[in-house]
């Protein structure tokens, strides 16, 4: 009996349409090239699909086919992209299909990523793609989808981004109860109505040139909106006025309670001015005071001074302070680098208006203007204790270094107690401030666009430091150390000041972006720098500050975070959601993802240099330019077709 079972078994398993793998969605591969991109993809016959242009596997499987921009025409047929049952990721976005979505394309049920936007799929939205219950992300936004809305999408309880813009879609939208929906928009379709509840917390963007109405687009005709009277439940009114006189002594005393909160309330507001006023005082003084106020003022010593209030004197010290200060300035000058003329002196620098920018590693950052309008940012160094012949020659060592990417600095003070140094002014501030700033109204988003320049930018100029000696290295590479000029230019700020500072600054003042070798923050190595350079790439595209990575809920760090979530297959999870919407350079981002994770290795002879840093973010750019060229070719040729 066993060899007619031996047999029946190999007979059965050699029949088609057994358990699919690699060779079955390799012919699915080839059948969808033949019916709609003979031309177009140039994959080779003769080696693994999963080495061919677009298409990535996992476990003996296809699970990701990435095709935009790449010339596509004509319909999906059956038995193509369906049979690719492991999928996870489909992106054939910017291309020219048409017709109907394949049936069979709900055999596909591990699909998270569906990025079909901009083609020429019509019909209505097919009823399958409510059985895809893993979607995450679905973009058919540019199509000639009709039809209208169906209530089935509440089906899909994952789903984080829905895009339907630019449509033929009609009627009215249903109520969608999508606990993770972050990204929404059906501008530009036939729609009518109500916006419903759960939909009216998307801004107005998300509904432009539709007949809708309510929430973000201002009340419905006949609609008012909604008082916290007419919040209060039948049932509870009736029963208020039931007890209305029954509790009038209750109403008396709620009225004196609240007449007592009122004044309270008043008080509050009363102090907060005052503070604000108070605040913007401080902004306008002088450098002199501003530095005064922010410890020991210039050159001002125990044996020199009188003593304040505060150490068991008279209080009259505050005049001493300014008069050894100026003594001080008449014998000590700015030392500015470069052979032209002193724009301005100590003298001028101290009179200066002057706000706090930030107090940092190295000590408090100020902007001061002079009284020519010029604005210049100064550094008042701390935990600075080199003798001056030493200090000289490392800061004229910083202030010579010369390219386009760092923050030049333009002069320097040195005393026994006091170190200024003399920056240009960045307008923009830092990139941590942009990133982590308030998100709110009158913030503008940073693109893909500004944080792949500002990427590359920061890598050319930790490129130059490094190409100045074989030991030459920032120190302190952290997104409050990347500033932006008015047109978002990035400029590396600090560098070369970590060679200036004691040794009490441990190397806990870069939590998140320390290698994991680094013991000493005087001896950090270039390959140390990439490290950090690659925490802060991990930064820009994720939006997520590393010294706040270690207060999630796995309590590890950035690298290790991002990590995790790439192994699951959930890479488009970690990116900033101001850049999920620029899908046309997701394989660009996914690279840039890669390199950081490259440069973030725990293990040094891992990391690549700066040098190549720089040569791989220049080709993703380059890259992502030739993608949005060709998006932008294919749209030209359809709008004139």
């Amino acid at each position: 009996m066993a060899s007619p079972l031996l047999f029946l078994f190999f007979l059965l398993s050699s029949i088609p349409g057994g358990a699919p793998d690699l060779v079955s969605d390799r012919a699915a591969l080839l059948a969808f090239r033949s019916s709609v991109g003979p031309v177009v993809l140039p994959w080779n016959d003769s080696m693994t699909p999963c080495s061919w242009l677009g298409v990535a596997c996992d476990a003996g499987r296809v699970t990701v086919l990435r095709l935009p921009a790449v010339g596509l025409m004509g319909q999906i047929p059956a038995g193509t992209v369906g049979n690719l049952t492991a999928l996870r990721t489909l992106s054939l976005r910017y291309n020219a299909l048409s017709g109907g979505l394949p049936a069979d394309l709900a055999k596909c049920s591990q699909l998270r990523n569906l990025y079909l936007q901009r083609n020429r799929f019509s019909g209505e939205i097919p009823a399958f793609l409510f059985s895809l219950q893993n979607l995450v992300r679905l973009n058919l936004a540019g199509n000639d989808f009709s039809g209208g809305i169906s209530p089935d999408f509440n089906n899909l309880t994952r789903l984080a981004t829905l895009y339907l813009e630019n449509n033929q879609l009609l009627g009215e939208i249903p109520e969608l109860n999508l606990p993770s929906l972050s990204q929404f928009n059906v501008s530009f379709n036939q729609l009518n109505g109500s916006i419903p509840s759960k939909l009216r917390k998307m801004p107005a963007e998300a509904f432009l040139k539709t007949g809708l109405c309510g929430g973000p687009l201002g009340p419905c005709p006949g609609e008012i909106s909604p008082s916290p009277a007419a919040e209060v439940p039948a049932g509870v009114e009736a029963e208020a006025k039931h007890d209305k006189k029954k509790l009038s002594g209750g109403a008396i005393a709620g009225i004196a309670i609240g007449a007592a909160a009122g004044v309270l309330i008043i008080l509050i507001l009363v102090v907060l001015l005052c503070r604000k006023r108070s605040s913007r005082a401080g902004k306008t003084r002088t450098l002199e005071a501003a530095v005064e106020a922010g410890g020991k003022p210039l050159e001002v010593t125990a044996a020199g001074r009188d003593k304040g209030a505060g150490e068991g004197g008279n209080g009259n010290g505050t005049g001493s302070h300014a008069a050894a200060a100026k003594g001080e300035a008449a014998g000590k000058k700015l030392v500015f680098f470069g052979s032209g003329a002193r724009p301005f002196d100590l003298e001028d620098l101290l009179r200066a208006s002057a706000e706090v920018l930030g107090k940092g590693t190295f000590g408090t950052a100020y902007k001061a203007v002079l009284e020519m309008g010029t604005a210049v940012a100064v550094k008042r160094l701390k935990d600075v204790n080199l003798p001056e012949k030493e200090f000289r020659e490392k800061i004229e060592a910083v202030g010579a270094m010369d390219h386009p990417n760092l923050v030049p600095l333009r002069a320097y003070y040195y005393s026994k107690e006091e170190k200024l140094i003399v920056y240009d002014y960045m307008p923009m501030g830092s990139l941590s401030a942009l990133l982590h700033g308030n998100r709110g109204s009158g913030r503008t988003p940073l693109d893909w666009e500004t944080r792949s320049s500002i990427a590359l930018a920061a890598a050319r100029g930790i490129e130059y430091i490094h190409s100045t000696g074989p030991s030459a290295s920032h120190g302190n590479i952290k997104s409050s150390n990347i500033l932006l000029t008015k047109s978002y230019e990035a400029r590396v700020s600090d560098h070369g000041l970590a060679h200036l500072v004691g040794p009490t600054l441990t190397t806990t003042r870069i939590a998140g972006y320390r290698a994991p070798e680094v013991t000493d923050a005087q001896k950090v190595s270039q390959k140390a720098d990439v490290y950090s350079f690659g925490v802060l790439l991990l930064e820009l595209l994720t939006g997520k500050a590393p010294a706040q990575a270690f207060l999630n809920d796995e309590g590890v760090d950035l690298p290790r975070w991002v990590q995790s979530v790439v192994r699951e297959e959930w890479t488009s999870e970690v990116f900033d959601l101001e850049l999920l919407r620029y899908q046309n350079a997701e394989e660009q981002m996914v690279q840039l993802l890669q390199l950081a994770i490259d440069c973030a290795a725990q293990y040094p002879d891992k990391r690549p240099t700066i040098s190549e840093v720089v040569v791989r973010i220049e080709e993703i750019r380059h890259s992502s330019i030739q993608a949005v060229d060709r998006g932008q070719s294919i749209n030209d040729g359809n709008d004139q077709s």
